[in-house]
């Protein structure tokens, strides 16, 4: 019994001799790389908007990228610079210049080790919240990017009303896609319709799909790769439309 006692007594000692690094301490040289946002809300004259971008940061509190965004329904796309500050608690700040000259402020909520984020934007008269996961090593080519994806998705079309969906998409390496899709427009269900498409993925982890529910229109999508392939953020692109999404395998 003596014994027990001092080696629980031992073992408690040198744990308290043991002091574990922080996890995921941040600094601008942390936050480093290509990430991919998603992002949804309401733009400063009441609008849904949603987009993707795929941003580049330096590690020195410089940023960059290109955006493809849905405004009430108008599809548009744009580059950007900018810069980005990172404090010790994983905060930060960053600053948008978009191409037509109007400037976006965010603010910044890092997790996963500086991988992923959570941003509002604080710009008076926005609603607009995004969440940004970096690329990772992912392999950005149609054999690079496969295998079996559970999909989700909101938004609206303005001329319709409220759009969700949910389902199961094969990416087959060759550019092929089949699964299935439930979607609800407005209420009205529409669940497991066998779903067929195709995809091609550029070598800059951009990308395009046309995925076509049985009985409804085919839906075309733009792609962004994260998560070393095993994630995809996307925004539909057709005209009208203000719905974007992910694909997890």
């Amino acid at each position: 019994m003596r014994f027990r006692k001092r080696v629980v007594t031992l073992l408690v000692c040198v744990g308290s001799l043991i002091t574990l690094p922080a996890y995921g301490a941040c600094s601008n040289a942390s936050v480093k790389g290509v990430f991919g946002v998603l992002s949804s809300g309401l733009n400063g004259s009441g609008l849904p908007a949603s987009s993707v971008d795929q941003v580049t940061l330096d590690g020195a509190g410089n940023l960059s990228g290109f955006s493809t965004k849905s405004i009430d329904g108008s599809i548009i796309t744009f580059t950007f610079t900018g810069t980005y500050t990172v404090a010790a608690n994983c905060t930060g700040t960053a600053t948008f210049n978009n191409q037509d000259g109007s400037i976006k402020h965010d603010n910044i909520f890092i997790y996963n080790g500086n991988r992923s984020a959570y941003l509002i934007q604080t710009d008076a008269g926005h609603v607009e919240s995004s969440v940004a996961s970096v690329e990772g090593t992912a392999t950005c080519t149609n054999l690079g990017v496969k295998g079996s994806f559970a999909l989700e998705a909101t938004g609206q079309d303005p001329g319709t009303g409220q759009i969700a969906a949910g389902g199961r998409l094969t990416l087959n390496g060759t550019g092929g896609i089949t699964g299935t899709m439930t979607r609800s427009i407005n209420g009205a269900i529409t669940s497991s319709a066998p779903t067929s498409g195709t995809y091609t993925i550029n070598s800059n982890c951009s990308g395009t799909a046309t995925v076509t529910p049985r009985g409804l229109p085919a839906v075309d999508l733009s792609l962004l790769v994260v998560n070393g392939g095993k994630e995809i953020l996307f925004l539909q692109t057709d005209t009208g439309t203000v719905v974007g999404g992910t694909m997890q395998q």
